[in-house]
């Protein structure tokens, strides 16, 4: 393969160019003497414009570099409305710009994807409009997984095993949030489509950014050490972001850091991932309890939406109005029907039933007074009889007496009972009789 020119080559191709204007197609034009002594408007008659400039350069690249055969990993990709693609080709250390025309890319019987190594068949070419040259693809075929596609999956395989990346693990994100920190660069597109999009949703907000670089050398440490400050700020904050704005697998690299990984998993914090590339997931979108496509998108999905608010709160006055109008209306319909009875209509006239009812009562409750006064009096009567014949008063009054000692009030019925100066007790048929005894003459 031809190399690029350089030493006494290059000078003589570069005197070549002094003394020939190159055309926009790469063809030279009419020869124009050229000296670097000559005057100042001879010097601009054979200066080189820009497009020619770039036309010569785009024919000394065709010329001196032929097609060649290419092993790289695929970084970003972009496919084009007309069907084109335009990705990256890197190794360890460094990139080209290429691009796959539609014809060459419908001949293609794989998947390109980020990640996967390549061979790749192509030229050089220089697109003028932007001065820069790239690989036009002529062949691709695919070389398996590259550097970076391996290591992480195999980071991926360690944190898994570790349950890093279980949902059980995720923490629902509060409703309304007052404070939310953001890890991030503070001069990246990231933090400016997040507040813009966080001021028209729920102003009320207040953001912490916690700066940290995002991309390359020492990047994960400043993001691992932003996440491990945040959840030591007082008050603490409801939400955490981690993210930056788009960009390549390279560029993105940062946030499948090991110490990225764990410090999300330890934050005390719920962590939304904002790594804004949509298409790669990267271990911090794994780890995080929630994952955001853009930063865009993590404030739609950490706050709510004061509109739909607004609007919800309107629609739950309508129908708190509406029921309550339903229920007056049904209580006055009730009220009403109620009101229509004759109970409350003529109130006075609900107690002449029980009126008359217990004046009844009444009645029957004296007649069956007087019927068992009556019934009682008569066994009473009988009663008094038979205990009045058998009274020992009316036997006394017969002539018969009752003797009692004193003060015991034993009856005397034998002599033997008495002594003589014992006091007795003597009821006759009227009257008492209290002696003493004189004389005790037993029979």
């Amino acid at each position: 393969m031809t190399g690029f020119l350089w030493g006494d080559e290059a000078d003589e191709f570069f005197a070549e160019a002094k003394r020939k204007r190159i055309a926009l197609d790469g063809n030279p034009s009419e020869t124009r003497s050229a000296s670097s002594k000559g005057t100042s408007k001879e010097r601009e008659n054979t200066a080189l414009s820009v497009s020619e400039l770039n036309a010569w350069i785009k024919a000394a690249l065709e010329q001196s570099i032929p097609s060649f055969a290419l092993i790289a990993e695929v970084g970003s990709i972009t496919k084009s409305g007309a069907g084109h693609l335009y990705l990256t080709l890197k190794d360890a250390s460094n990139q080209i710009s290429a691009v796959i025309w539609r014809s060459t890319w419908e001949r293609c019987r794989f998947d390109i994807r980020e990640g996967m190594a390549v061979l790749c068949t192509g030229k050089l070419d220089v697109y003028g409009p932007r001065g820069s040259y790239q690989i036009v693809v002529q062949k691709i075929e695919p070389q398996g997984l590259g550097p970076l596609q391996i290591a992480f999956r195999k980071l991926y395989a360690k944190l898994e095993a570790e349950g890093l990346f279980r949902s059980e693990r995720k923490r629902p994100l509060p409703k309304f949030p007052s404070r939310i920190g953001f890890v991030t660069s503070p001069h990246g597109a990231a933090i400016h489509d997040f507040l813009e999009v966080l001021r028209r949703r729920w102003p009320q907000t207040n953001v912490l950014v916690i700066p940290a670089k995002v991309q390359g050398e020492g990047a994960a440490a400043e993001i691992a050490q932003g996440i491990e400050l945040a959840g030591r700020i007082m008050p603490p904050l409801d939400i955490l972001i981690v993210g930056r704005g788009g960009g390549s697998i390279e560029d993105l690299w940062a946030f499948n850091e090991e110490p990225v990984v764990r410090a999300v998993v330890a934050s005390p914090i719920p962590v939304v991932s904002a790594v804004g590339h949509e298409i790669d997931v990267t271990l911090c979108d794994l780890a995080s309890d929630v994952r955001a496509l853009t930063p865009s998108e993590a404030a739609e999905r950490v706050v709510p939406n004061r509109d739909e608010i607004a609007e919800t709160i309107l629609s739950l006055q309508s129908r708190v109005a509406m029921v309550m109008n339903h229920k007056v209306r049904e209580l006055d319909t009730r009220l009403k029907g109620l009101a229509s009875r004759p109970v409350l209509s003529n109130p006075e006239r609900m107690f002449d039933t029980p009126t008359q009812r217990l004046d009844e009562f009444e009645r029957m409750v004296e007649d069956a007074v007087a019927r068992s006064m009556d019934l009682r009096k008569h066994q009473f009567e009988k009663l008094a009889s038979r205990l009045e014949s058998i009274s020992p008063l009316k036997t006394l009054a017969r002539g018969y007496s009752l003797t009692t000692l004193e003060p015991s009030g034993q009856i005397v019925s034998d002599a033997s009972q008495v002594s003589v100066g014992s006091m007795l007790r003597t009821r006759v048929g009227s009257g008492e009789i209290r002696s003493q005894v004189v004389t005790v003459k037993p029979e």
